[in-house]
C-alpha cells in the first residue's frame, strides 16, 4: 500500500519535467539524446500553467464553465508566458467561444484527466471516462476534431499505461496502446525516431505533434530516456516531451532526483495547487 501511495504522489509531473526540460530546445532544436537534463537556464512554460490549470479545474468540477474560467485565471496571473497567439487573444477575452484550434495545445495541458479513472473500475468505462474528460478539457479552446483527437489520445495513452504499470505488463500495454491509438484516432505510429529525427521540424499542431510524442514514449526504456527520445528528434520541444513526459509517468513512474529537480524550478503558487491535486487524486484512488 506504501508503495502504491509512492506512485501516486507525484502524478502530473510527467508533463512538468518534459515542459520544463524542453523549455530551452524549443528554439533551438538539437537532434541528440546526450545534452544536460537540468541547467539553470531552463524554466517552466505555458505547458506547466495550463496543466496546472486543467487540474485546478477538474478539482473544482470538471465542467465546461470551470475549465474556462480555470485556464482564464492561470492564464491571467502567468501572463507573461508565450502562448500562442490564438491561444492569448482567447485569454484577454471577454468572448469564451472555442476558436476551432487543432494546435497541439489540447494534448499538452490535457494529463490531469488521465489519472481520474480508478484502475479498479472495468477497463472500457474507466477509457471512455477518460477520453470523455479530454474532450471537455480541450473543447472549450481546441473544438476542431484534430484537436480534440490529441487531447483524447494522450489521455488514452496515460490510462493504458497506468494500467500496465499496475499489472506489471508494461511491454504488452505498449502494444495494446499502439494497436488502440493507431485503430482509433488513426495516427500513424509505424516509424522511428531515428528515421524522422533528421527532417523532423517545429510544428504546432496536434497531428505533427502527438504521434511523435507517442512513438518517443513507445521506443523509451524508463522516464529519464523517454524525455531525452523527445528532446531529440527536435519539432515544438517543450510541448512534445511535455506529452511524451506525461505517458511515461504513467508507465514508469519517475526517479526521486529528478522529482525533486524539477519541483525546484516551480514558484510557490504552481507548488501549492500541485499538492492539492496530489490530496484530491488520492482520495479519489
Amino acid at each position: 500500500m506504501i508503495k502504491q501511495l509512492n506512485y501516486m504522489e507525484k502524478i502530473m509531473l510527467g508533463a512538468i519535467i518534459g515542459d520544463i526540460v524542453g523549455s530551452i530546445y524549443e528554439f533551438d532544436n538539437i537532434k541528440t539524446k546526450n545534452f544536460n537534463l537540468f541547467s539553470n537556464k531552463m524554466f517552466f512554460t505555458d505547458d506547466t500553467v495550463m496543466t496546472i490549470a486543467i487540474a485546478d479545474a477538474i478539482i473544482n468540477g470538471a465542467k465546461p464553465e470551470n475549465f474556462i474560467l480555470s485556464m482564464k485565471k492561470w492564464g491571467s496571473d502567468y501572463i507573461d508566458k508565450s502562448y500562442g497567439r490564438s491561444f492569448r487573444k482567447w485569454l484577454k477575452s471577454e468572448n469564451s467561444e472555442p476558436y476551432n484550434s487543432w494546435g497541439n495545445g489540447s494534448a499538452m495541458r490535457v494529463s490531469p484527466c488521465g489519472w481520474i479513472a480508478k484502475l479498479s473500475e472495468p477497463f472500457e468505462e474507466g477509457l471512455k471516462l477518460t477520453e470523455d474528460l479530454a474532450k471537455k478539457s480541450a473543447e472549450v479552446t481546441h473544438n476542431h476534431p484534430e484537436g480534440i483527437k490529441g487531447a483524447q489520445a494522450t489521455a488514452a495513452a496515460i490510462f493504458f499505461m497506468r494500467h500496465g504499470k499496475s499489472k506489471n505488463a508494461i511491454e504488452e500495454y505498449k502494444n495494446k496502446l499502439k494497436d488502440y491509438i493507431q485503430n482509433k484516432y488513426k495516427y500513424d505510429l509505424n516509424f522511428t525516431l531515428n528515421e524522422i529525427r533528421p527532417s523532423y521540424a517545429f510544428n504546432e499542431s496536434c497531428q505533427k505533434t502527438v504521434p511523435q510524442a507517442i512513438v518517443s514514449f513507445l521506443e523509451s526504456e524508463n522516464f529519464e530516456d523517454a524525455i531525452r527520445n523527445a528532446i531529440s528528434i527536435g519539432g515544438d520541444s517543450d510541448t512534445l516531451a511535455a506529452i511524451t513526459g506525461s505517458i511515461a509517468e504513467a508507465s514508469y513512474g519517475i526517479p526521486e532526483d529528478i522529482k525533486e529537480k524539477a519541483i525546484s524550478y516551480l514558484d510557490n503558487k504552481i507548488k501549492e495547487l500541485y499538492n492539492k491535486w496530489i490530496n484530491f487524486i488520492n482520495l479519489k484512488n
